[in-house]
């Protein structure tokens, strides 16, 4: 029965589209070192990435963009982006293996398990699928928008990042309904 995991990143970032994956493995050709990506090295992510694409029976990244984001809620947006993914598989798999407490909406059978980015071989691979193209992402933001320091952050709200977007205002890739964005629209996300 070939299963799929799914995984998503970027959650938790005041700018930027949240990305989500879905890979089915080869059981014939394994794959070392996967684990949850917030666990491994950017360089590790990248060397993995190559792998998986490599190896995999099938693979899809997706996103579901700010507008998104902003229009759903951060929730809905990533159950959008997972099931956008799962979609994008060439294989249709049997059965899909989510992180975390909730599913999304597919046509094929779907269970949560939290913490299956560490504990399932497949939702690893999705993790770091979705996190490398995640950062791939903030990368080219950074080339067009140096002034906000995307490509160390990644678009999370750090200390940097929050000086920034006092010195530049929000951007067009800035979640106008989180509340540091928000606030400095004056409350208004629109």
């Amino acid at each position: 029965m070939l299963i799929c995991g799914v995984d998503e990143a970027g959650r938790g970032p005041l700018a930027g589209a949240v990305f989500a994956a879905a890979v089915i493995l080869d059981p014939a050709r394994s794959i070392a070192g996967l684990d949850d990506s917030k666990k491994l090295s950017e360089r590790r992510r990248e060397r993995l990435e190559g792998e998986i694409k490599e190896k995999a029976l099938a693979w899809a990244v997706a996103f579901a963009t700010v507008e998104e984001i902003d229009t759903l809620n951060i929730l809905q947006a990533t159950l959008l982006a997972m099931r956008r993914a799962v979609e994008g598989l060439a294989i249709r798999p049997a059965e899909a293996l989510i992180d975390g407490n909730r599913c999304p909406p597919l046509a094929i059978p779907a269970r949560a398990i939290i913490g299956g980015d560490a504990s399932v071989a497949e939702i690893s691979a999705a993790s770091i699928l979705a996190k490398t193209a995640r950062d791939a992402e903030m990368r080219l933001l950074h080339e067009r928008f140096p002034q906000y320091g995307l490509d160390r952050h990644k678009g999370y709200g750090t200390a940097a990042h929050l000086a920034a977007l006092a010195a530049h205002g929000p951007a067009h890739f800035h979640r106008r309904s989180f509340a540091p964005v928000r606030n400095l629209l004056g409350g208004n996300p629109s």
